[in-house]
């Protein structure tokens, strides 16, 4: 079709007549125009910056304006120039729920006019008519004025009006004092506003700073063969609460169905007596609003949160919104699943795998209204039990505007929850899921195990917009994933990828009990699925086993808790070593009070040494003057010297050291340490 054929293009709209004269842009942080929330914890600072440009050469004034989403006045801190038209300013977000911030800048006509004044001064001109410019701005300005300003604005006023006296007029003119008053009481007539309203999601800082433990239930029996109970895992919270877990994660705890129920090693032909998969969830015991028999009743559900919480843990639950074909849903609301043409409902597929005890919902089926309300009720339930962590499977794989509902208006009544995607699926899925609400991420952590392909990742997740709202989650291993890593490098390559895990991010998790007793059995060569897996049967594991992980995994989360610098992803830094099998990072507070160094040996076989590089200059050590490390893993100390340091780890002993940075000085008392 021709261009003279088609249909007339609307006229763009011409800009409005405006006399604010100020620019405001590239406004940070700030995610797709406002279109999403960044992420923060409760007491974080938020840091705003913003290009702020005027014609001509007048002085600028800005604020930042920040509030709780409810409160009706909004508080401003200045912001203060910073270089190239580039403002600044910072705010504390000290309440659990949404914040607001824009900017809000005007010329500064009294601070034009001091300046130019004192370059009239100094070139030694007739500033008489300067002054009585300046002596109609602040009397302006003194209208708006009450109590002890309104007498030191007289006073001013009374100085620079006197025309006997030119040169106390001048000194009142050109005193900080002026400036001062002057700025409380600004002329913003002609202000310009940011376009932007942006928003802010403050979380409890567990959904920054936390360790999950994943365990299965029915695995928690003292008796091998014997269904476990959450009575069972009650008694296994002072294990799990002393190797310094805070959060225990469950797959679903809901009834299994039996229908094309789940054999041993996922085999499509169930024998007597099989369990079958959590996750086929939903059977005529019941949907996602009730708990399998077996593992007790609801109220021993309760009694697991409250014991739970006595030991610092917060209980996390599984929401994977799929049905078994037993599932009341399938045969109180059809219309929620998807009907295939010859009248069966579809189940679920990866191809070519199959997962015919698993029904997709429809999230678009012409019942959508009545199935959302109806899962979102689901999430509700859990929380009025007094759970507020979900890890949610596979969310990748549905709707992405009824993740956006769900959380938003999941957090309205409980805005201390924290959602954990498990989504691993391409990088712009898993960061749009983020920005739809969800608290953390699972990443790509399993499959990163090569020095460069860690700096890499970890550098795009600290140091790109993603850190504004996309926050990881590191699992060495899941139920699903068993990489070939910890396939082949036995309990050395079980302790590298948790210090790795641990202290790369700042929240992580392990599948236990197979991680701490270092279980790198897979169902057969080059599948990432475990031999015997509890997604299909129970298993009993005995806890005591000699080589079990426990104590250092207990050691790594007591490091984590007792180095607040640990307690952040953001602040993350690689040092030059070497040699490729050696990996070198650090994390040090701003004031440089807390200074962590870790180097980690890659290779679990083998030895690795290397010269590591440090900037010294950067951690204000003195150039020529010895420095203590101090090995948090196992207390041993070294004494070093210049940036240039030597590291050998032996990964059957020592596979990684986090050294705690002290600077060494002579001292009457002997030898005196700190940092």
């Amino acid at each position: 079709m021709s261009r003279e054929q088609g249909a007339s293009r609307p006229t763009p709209e011409l800009p409005a007549k405006s006399q604010s004269r100020v620019q405001i842009s590239r406004v940070a942080p700030e995610i797709e125009g406002g279109r999403y929330p960044i992420k923060r914890v409760v007491d974080d600072i938020v840091d705003v910056a913003a290009d702020i440009v005027v014609d001509g050469h007048n002085a600028l004034a800005a604020v930042l304006l920040y509030k709780e989403e409810t409160a009706s006045k909004w508080s401003e801190v200045p912001m203060e120039h910073d270089i190239n038209d580039r403002w600044r300013a910072q705010f504390k977000v000290i309440r659990i729920g949404r914040w607001q911030y824009t900017i809000e800048a005007w010329i500064d006509d009294f601070a034009s006019w001091q300046r130019d004044l004192q370059k009239r001064v100094n070139a030694a001109q007739d500033v008489a008519v300067e002054l009585l410019v300046g002596l109609s701005l602040v009397q302006k300005a003194a209208k708006s004025a009450s109590g002890a300003d309104k007498d030191v604005f007289s006073a001013c006023i009374e100085a620079i009006g006197n025309k006997q006296n030119i040169a106390e007029a001048i000194r009142v003119s050109l005193s900080a004092e002026l400036a001062d008053l002057m700025r409380r009481h600004p002329d913003r007539q002609y202000a310009s506003s940011y376009k932007e309203t942006l928003h802010v999601v403050v979380d409890p800082k567990q959904a920054q700073f936390s360790a999950w433990y994943e365990c299965f239930p029915r695995s928690c029996s003292r008796f091998p063969g014997e269904h476990g109970t959450f009575n069972d895992l009650i008694a296994r919270l002072p294990y799990i609460a002393d190797m310094g877990f805070d959060v225990l994660y469950l797959p679903p705890i809901h009834p299994i169905g039996t229908t094309h129920r789940k054999g041993k090693n996922n085999n499509p032909a169930a024998e007597p007596g099989d369990v079958g998969s959590p996750w086929a969830i939903g059977s005529e015991e019941g949907g996602h609003k009730s708990v399998h028999p077996r593992l007790g009743t609801l109220a021993d559900f309760r009694k697991l949160v409250a014991q739970a919480k006595v030991f610092g843990i917060s209980v996390a639950l599984d929401i994977a919104f799929q049905c078994s074909p037993d599932h009341p849903y399938v045969k109180e609301h059809p219309e929620w699943f998807r009907m295939r043409p010859d009248n069966t409902i579809q189940y679920a597929e990866n191809p070519p795998k199959k997962y015919q005890d698993i029904y997709p919902i429809e999230f678009h089926s012409p019942a959508w209204e009545a199935l959302w309300e109806e899962l979102r009720s689901v999430v509700m339930y859990w929380v009025e039990q007094g759970v507020t962590i979900f890890r949610v499977d596979n969310p990748h794989t549905k709707d992405f505007s009824f993740w956006e509902w769900l959380i938003a208006s999941v957090k309205k009544e409980a805005p201390e929850a924290i959602f954990l995607a498990e989504a691993f699926t391409r990088p712009k899925l898993m960061s749009q899921l983020a920005k739809l609400g969800f608290s953390q991420s699972y990443t790509y952590f399993a499959w990163r195990n090569s020095k460069w392909e860690l700096e890499e990742y970890l550098t795009s997740l600290t140091t790109t917009e993603l850190k504004e709202y996309f926050r990881p989650n590191f699992w060495p291993n899941t139920p699903d994933i068993l990489n070939d890593y910890l396939q082949i490098g036995g309990p050395s390559a079980f302790k590298i990828r948790l210090v790795l895990a641990a202290t790369l991010s700042s929240s992580y998790g392990i599948y236990g009990p197979p991680f701490e007793l270092c279980d790198g059995m897979p169902v057969e060569i080059g599948s990432e699925e475990y031999m015997n897996s509890e997604k299909y049967e129970i298993r009993h594991w005995n806890l005591d086993e000699p080589h079990s992980l426990r104590h250092y995994i207990a050691q790594m989360n007591k490091v984590r808790r007792e180095n607040v610098v640990l307690q952040s992803h953001s602040n993350l830094t690689f040092y030059p070593v070497d040699n490729e099998s050696i990996i070198c990072y650090g994390k040090h507070s701003d004031d440089l009070s807390e200074v962590i160094i870790v180097t980690v040996n890659l290779d679990p076989n083998w030895s690795q040494s290397g010269w590591l590089e440090l900037p010294i200059d950067a951690f204000d050590l003195p150039p020529g003057k010895p420095y203590q490390v101090h090995d948090l893993l196992d207390n041993k100390r070294y004494l070093w010297n210049g940036s240039r340091n030597f590291v050998q780890l032996d990964p059957q002993t020592a596979p990684a050291h986090i050294f705690r940075l002290r600077r060494y000085q002579r001292s009457e008392r002997d030898f005196d340490y700190f940092f």
